[in-house]
């Protein structure tokens, strides 16, 4: 349970889940992290904040009955959907930051410091837990010139989705983000011109380029406590269920199930984002294509349960329905793919906007009829979410 707490009330042993501050404004390099010692609680308490935000189910909670609790009472965190997506930009933003420190780092020979990923990865599936519908949507918003970061970053969170429609324990859905968000530090020992060339690579650039999956693997088999799920995960997202990926041609039940897993989610990610050599297809088309590669490259029962989790129409999609409104989704039940909740923002017909009107469909007799470009009705996607979500 998050809840908010007054500075008072801070002690050793409580999860910080939200210092209230920007990246910019305190000297920590993450915002969700265990308080384990004297000097960071000085630090905090020197910033100057009144109140702060900790997770009662990752760390120690606030004694009930002591005298100051009845003067500084907890409040339960409810965030309205504008607060839970701004704090999972932030989330979005810092982790990004986080893998591109670490990518600069190992081009100059430094090991991963598993210690700074922990606390960034724990954030992911928190977000994930409390407010999927808030960081997924990031996905689909990546630039192209930081692809590589961002993908890792996304490809953690689509690995909680995966882990929760499976319902797998929480413990091993986060040991999975982590397998996810480490699964290509193995590209930072590809040469730029390779990783970044805005065309198709040519033979000899693209086994240089598969060398990254065996060099993820070197460089996790150093990293002291990484969990076997974890490097499952990122050292098999490349093999295949047919025995046709690499590096080590793994088939079928040879590849971990954690492996299976992230090698849906990586291609789905990879597919669907605008990259420097190709635009992203629409969520909707890149299932379809998971589903027809499933049975080959793909368990089957695995691509199924992936679709479930996140939807056909996933958190983010800008859709038309029968009505020939264009609204974007806001959630989705596993129970009910094709009837998502709604935001309607724009009537074709009438070629203007609307008042945006969250829907739920499960309650509606509108329909969706298409998945549609944010890009083909110059509606900005970054900006939408920014400034009109409600």
């Amino acid at each position: 349970m998050i809840k908010k707490i007054a500075i008072e009330q801070f002690k050793l042993g409580m999860y910080v889940y939200d210092l209230h501050l920007v990246w910019a404004e305190h000297p920590f390099d993450w915002h969700c992290f265990l308080l384990e010692d004297e000097e960071t609680k000085a630090q905090i308490l020197a910033s100057g904040i009144r109140e702060i935000n900790i997770d009662t189910e990752q760390g120690e909670d606030v004694e009930v009955y002591s005298e100051l609790s009845a003067l500084a009472p907890t409040v339960i965190v409810t965030r309205t959907p504008a607060e839970e997506f701004e704090h999972a930009k932030n989330l979005y933003s810092n982790a990004n930051k986080l893998m591109q420190g670490m990518m600069k780092d190992i081009r100059l020979g430094k090991q991963i410091e598993l210690e700074q990923c922990q606390p960034m990865v724990a954030g992911i599936v928190d977000s994930m837990f409390s407010s999927p519908s808030a960081l997924l949507p990031l996905a689909q918003m990546k630039n192209r010139d930081e692809y590589t970061f961002q993908h890792s970053v996304s490809v953690a969170a689509l690995a909680v989705a995966f882990g929760r429609v499976l319902e797998m324990p929480r413990e091993e859905i986060q040991e999975l983000a982590m397998g996810g968000f480490l699964h290509d530090v193995g590209k930072a020992q590809v040469p730029g011109h390779i990783l970044n060339k805005p065309a198709k690579l040519d033979d000899a650039e693209f086994v240089v380029m598969k060398n990254h999956a065996a060099n993820t693997s070197v460089l996790l088999k150093e990293v002291e406590g990484l969990s076997e799920v974890a490097f499952n995960a990122a050292a098999q997202h490349h093999e295949r269920f047919d025995g046709t990926g690499y590096p080590l041609r793994l088939k079928g039940d040879e590849i971990s199930v954690h492996g299976q897993m992230l090698a849906i989610v990586d291609v789905y990610d990879a597919i669907t984002s605008i990259r420097v050599y190709h635009k992203g297809m629409p969520p909707t088309e890149a299932l379809r294509k998971l589903f027809e590669w499933s049975g080959a490259h793909f368990n089957p029962r695995l691509v199924q349960a992936f679709i479930k989790g996140i939807g056909i129409y996933p958190a983010g999609s800008l859709v038309r329905m029968e009505s020939d409104k264009l609204g974007i989704v806001r959630e989705v039940a596993v129970d009910k793919l094709l009837q998502p909740v709604v935001q309607m923002i724009y009537d074709c017909k009438k070629m203007c906007s609307l008042s945006p009107e969250v829907v739920d469909l499960s309650a509606s007799n509108d329909k969706i009829k298409s998945h549609e470009s944010f890009e083909h009705w110059g509606i900005d996607q970054a900006k939408w979410y920014a400034t009109e979500r409600c």
